[in-house]
């Protein structure tokens, strides 16, 4: 392979110019914002962790972790989301703390993906974890606040479709009982929306029909409240009766909130079928056609650090935020321009000194001539004093 030249970069991660970092940190700044006035603090991990424990423990296929080796032989990984890592702190040095405990991020994560897939391999993701409450009124919060997140993030128009993990387990539990290949045959379809592989996979078992249409019925479950009732009547096993019991609690408390209108029940959408436990969700923004948040549920998680506690977050997909929503997150106000000669020097310097002290931005520059490049500076600044 032929030595990189001077100017390129790795596959996969990329350059942030002054305009889009100003957008990312104006996002940043407004969801971080609207997350602490719900309660939750903002905590920064590492971007190295252990292998053996952060990485194990992490929603992330072993294949997609970035591996690293310390000068002791220790396998290390980049940070592939913030869930794990926030898991480890709360099960050590939080321990302490009582529940329930709140707590919000910004962080740059890293997955290594397949070159001809064009996904980034670093990107930026906000979000907030809840642990140490398992009612429906903790789910129903990380999702009324993603709701408003995506609104301080400058997201207009979008959606958010809600599932639950439980109800599909019973479900296939109820029609597929000791048949756990199938089950995951089926799971993974879901998991990549695959409804005309989930059908023909249907039809190639070896089951009655009213079995079949049990297991088709699921594709029909999405829509608002009156799902609760269809889903109840599509299956009698516990376990998925529980779950939509929880979920149909959540949308009241939504509707409590007053953002059930941005909601919707999907009994489809169950997220990553080997990381979450309950409740998932996924938002989509109008513009785009993949999603722009997800959360849900996993409390399984902490127990693998030693802390057995329930657990729900959500993480805005920042990057997706940031290059493909046209949302209104405020204008970067223009910095404002102080011009002097020799003559004006000090009582120029004097003024730059006090508009800086009152949190505006301000560009100094000796001037040649009086003239000098005032049209093309009216431009980029939204405030010109001359001193001469």
């Amino acid at each position: 392979m032929s030595k990189p030249k001077g100017f390129e970069k790795p596959v996969g991660v990329r350059d942030y110019l002054p305009y889009a970092v100003d957008k990312l940190r104006m996002i940043e700044r407004n969801v971080l914002e609207c997350m602490s006035r719900w309660g939750y603090r903002q905590i920064m991990t590492p971007t190295m962790e252990f292998y053996d424990t952060v990485g194990v423990a992490s929603s992330t296929s072993d294949q997609k972790l970035f591996k690293l080796l310390n000068h002791r032989g220790t396998t290390l990984v980049l940070r592939s989301d913030m869930t794990s890592p926030i898991a480890r702190v709360v099960s050590s040095l939080l321990k302490e703390e009582p529940l329930p405990i709140r707590l919000s991020y910004h962080a740059n994560v890293f997955r290594a993906f397949e070159e001809e897939a064009g996904r980034e391999a670093e990107f930026f993701q906000t979000g907030v974890e809840l642990v140490g409450d398992d009612s429906p009124d903790a789910d129903a919060e990380v999702v009324a606040l993603a709701i408003e997140s995506l609104k301080a993030a400058g997201v207009a128009t979008f959606k958010i479709a809600m599932g639950h993990v439980g109800f599909l387990n019973g479900l296939l539990e109820e029609v597929l009982s000791s048949h756990d290949h199938e089950q995951q045959v089926l799971k993974k379809q879901l998991l990549d929306r695959d409804y005309v592989g989930f059908r023909k996979a249907i039809q190639d078992l070896d089951i009655s029909d009213s079995q079949r249409m049990k297991l088709e019925g699921i594709l029909r479950l999405r829509g608002g409240k009156e799902i609760c009732d269809q889903a109840i009547e599509l299956s009698g096993h516990n376990l998925a009766r529980n779950s939509i019991n929880h979920l149909c609690k959540v949308w009241e408390v939504l509707e409590a909130y007053g953002v059930s209108e941005h909601v919707l029940i999907d009994l489809t959408m169950i997220g990553d079928f080997s990381y979450y436990t309950g409740m998932t969700f996924e938002g989509y923004a109008a513009e785009l056609g993949f999603p722009v948040c997800s959360g849900g549920r996993y409390d399984n998680l902490l127990r693998q650090f030693g802390r057995d506690v329930p657990a729900t977050g959500f993480a805005l997909k920042t990057n997706r935020i940031l290059d493909g929503v046209k949302g209104n997150v405020g204008e970067a106000e223009l910095p404002v321009l102080i011009r002097y000669n020799p003559a004006g020097r000090k009582k120029g310097l004097a003024r730059a000194g006090e508009l800086r002290k009152e949190g505006k931005a301000v560009v100094t520059r000796l001037l040649q001539d009086e003239s000098e490049g005032l049209m093309a500076d009216s431009e980029l600044y939204g405030q010109i004093e001359t001193f001469i």
